[in-house]
Formats: structure tokens, C-alpha cells, sequence
């Protein structure tokens, strides 16, 4: 198991070789995570590197960002004040801004690194090759049993 900022990379056999997933901090693999495909492809979502697109999952909006060569996904609302975050662009840095105010967020791990305390949810991203999926935490009854 590979260390890589609060993400982690597991390498499971699933008899054509290996997978790598990447699974954010407080979510094992573990957890109940169910796949949802947003997409047939990357070129259905985004024309070049550096987009950012809204897309929703099982009554979900989120919003997925290209950054360095990865797809992201991340809660689609700014945590401050609810900007769209599509409405947004990506630094050089690689992290998503609010439109609004101009926050700035690791698309890794949610964390605001522009200084203002706020976190912004952050998904899990596997793109296959029949889709793009984004894992969602298992839906729970009342009191998360």
C-alpha cells in the first residue's frame, strides 16, 4: 500500500492484472462504496485539460474536474456560500476556485488551501473501460445504521 497525501492506492487482482483505485482518507475500501457510471468516456465530459463539469449520480450533483491528467470529483456547491463549482475554473496548482470568492480546494482531499477553514467533499473516481464512475457512500437508514 502506497501512501499518497490522505489518498491511498490498493492494488487488487482482478484476473487481468492489477487495479488501482484511489480511495480518499475516511473512506476504505471497506466501506459500502457503490459505483455509479456519470459517463461513456472522458470525451464525453471535457474537450481539453483543466475543465471543469457538472454531471449528477443517483440524484447527486457533483463536479468533475480533468486536472494533470486525472479525473476528480468533488461536492458541486462551494461550502461558503454555495457557488456552482463548475462555474469556477482550476489553478496552476491544480486545485478547483470558487467563482464567488475565489476559495481554492485540493481536488485530492477536499482540504481549502487558500486559508479560510472550509472542506469541500471530495469523491472517489474510477474510469473503466465501459465508463466513468464515481463512488457514493452506501445510503443509510436513520442514525447512519
Amino acid at each position: 500500500m502506497k501512501i499518497l497525501n490522505v489518498y491511498y492506492i490498493h492494488n487488487m487482482a482482478d484476473g487481468a492484472g492489477l487495479l488501482a483505485l484511489q480511495v480518499p482518507c475516511g473512506m476504505a475500501l471497506s466501506d459500502n462504496i457503490r459505483w455509479v457510471k456519470v459517463a461513456e468516456s472522458r470525451a464525453e465530459l471535457f474537450d481539453r485539460e483543466g475543465m471543469l463539469k457538472e454531471v449528477e449520480a443517483e440524484g447527486k450533483d457533483l463536479c468533475l474536474a480533468w486536472v494533470k491528467g486525472v479525473i476528480r470529483a468533488c461536492a458541486y456547491q462551494c461550502p461558503h456560500a454555495g457557488a456552482r463549482m463548475s462555474d469556477g475554473y482550476v489553478d496552476a496548482q491544480g486545485h478547483i476556485v470558487c467563482p464567488l470568492h475565489r476559495y481554492r480546494f485540493s481536488l485530492e482531499n477536499g482540504r481549502n488551501v487558500s486559508g479560510e477553514g472550509y472542506f469541500l467533499k471530495t469523491f472517489p473516481v474510477d474510469e473503466r473501460a465501459d465508463g466513468i464512475y464515481v463512488g457514493l457512500p452506501e445510503k443509510k437508514g436513520l442514525f447512519g445504521v
